[in-house]
Order: C-alpha cells, then sequence, then structure tokens
C-alpha cells in the first residue's frame, strides 16, 4: 500500500468515527450536545482536523442523516422480503418505518426534523436519500390503486411522520401507537382500493 492509499484510509476512516461519534453523542444527549469542541475531544483529534472533513455541525449532521436514510432503505426492503402481497408489504413497511424512528430518535431528527442542506425531491437528491424514498415509494405505490403513486407515497410519509413526531413529544395519549398505526394502514389501503 502506498502513502498515499494508507493517508486515504486514515482519513476515511477519521471521517466515519467523526460521524459514528456524533450519532452516538445525539442519541445518548441529543443534538444539543453535539459541538465541534465536544467531538475533537472525544475523537481525541483537534478541531482543525475535525474542519478538515467538515465545514461544521450542520454538514456532520447532513452525512449522518445521509447514512441514516441508507439504514432505513435497508430496514424496509428486509421487511417487505418478509411479507407476500402488496398490502401486506405496505403494512410491513408502515410498521418499520415507525420502529426505526422510535428506535433511532436522533438518527431520525438528522434525517427529518434538523435543518440541512440537503435537498429532498429533486435531480441533486444525494443517492443514499433517493434510496431510503425508492424503498419507501415501491411498497407504497404498489396500493396506491388509482392515484398519482408519488403523491400517494408523499401523503402517506406525512402520515407516518406525523405520527412518529406527535408521539414522540407526547401529544398523543400513550399506549395506542400500534392502534393508530393500524387504522393509518388501513384507510390508506381502503382509499387506495376505493379511490376516493
Amino acid at each position: 500500500m502506498s502513502i498515499h492509499e494508507r493517508r486515504e484510509r486514515e482519513r476515511a476512516e477519521r471521517h466515519q468515527l467523526i460521524i459514528r461519534t456524533a450519532r452516538e453523542l445525539a442519541e445518548a444527549e441529543g443534538w444539543e450536545a453535539v459541538t465541534t469542541r465536544r467531538l475533537a475531544e472525544r475523537i481525541e483529534y483537534s478541531q482543525p482536523v475535525l474542519y478538515s472533513h467538515f465545514a461544521g455541525k450542520d454538514a456532520i449532521v447532513a452525512a449522518v442523516a445521509l447514512e441514516g436514510f441508507s439504514a432505513l432503505a435497508a430496514e424496509l426492503r428486509l421487511a417487505v422480503g418478509k411479507v407476500d402481497g402488496p398490502a401486506e408489504e405496505f403494512a410491513a413497511v408502515a410498521r418499520t418505518y415507525m420502529g426505526f424512528a422510535a428506535a433511532n430518535p436522533a438518527l431520525y431528527d438528522a434525517m427529518f426534523t434538523l435543518a440541512t442542506d440537503l435537498p429532498f425531491g429533486g435531480p441533486d437528491t444525494p443517492a443514499p436519500m433517493k434510496e431510503g424514498f425508492a424503498a419507501l415509494a415501491g411498497p407504497v405505490a404498489r396500493v396506491a390503486g388509482a392515484r398519482d403513486p408519488e403523491t400517494f407515497t408523499e401523503v402517506a410519509w406525512a402520515a407516518l411522520h406525523g405520527l412518529v413526531t406527535l408521539t414522540r413529544v407526547g401529544r398523543l395519549r400513550p399506549g395506542l401507537t400500534e392502534q393508530r398505526l393500524a387504522l393509518l394502514v388501513e384507510r390508506l389501503l381502503g382509499e387506495a382500493v376505493d379511490g376516493g
């Protein structure tokens, strides 16, 4: 291995260490606790080294979010692979999405609630985001019926995001998450079939 290759490998490892440490710190203490100073201390590199990888906290959040989209896509594809039929796939995707958000609150925040400069829904959308949306859109589109599949997917996604967000902040009655999710899936499936 050449010196250049070794340096590139070490740089890539540091890059991943920064992302992993930011996510771990955010999951443990919230994104407010993630500062470049704390990250530099945790990874045992100077702040200038950290800034040689990322312009600042927003860039770190964006990098964490991109990894989250890939992880979500993998989980959604796995869930779909375990069931048969469009309605079952849609229900599996909805359950998996909710479970992913509950198990990874800081990661979910990086992906969907914190301000980043990541472009959604355009030609310049990064591949991991497209991958995450495609893993959701495929199963949802298969139950869209006569509706525009992309719009139907956006509505289903918005409804799931609303359930995630309102549940997390305690705005919904406790203990009814499964009932709400079942009702949402049933209603969206019914709307797609009925076309109304």
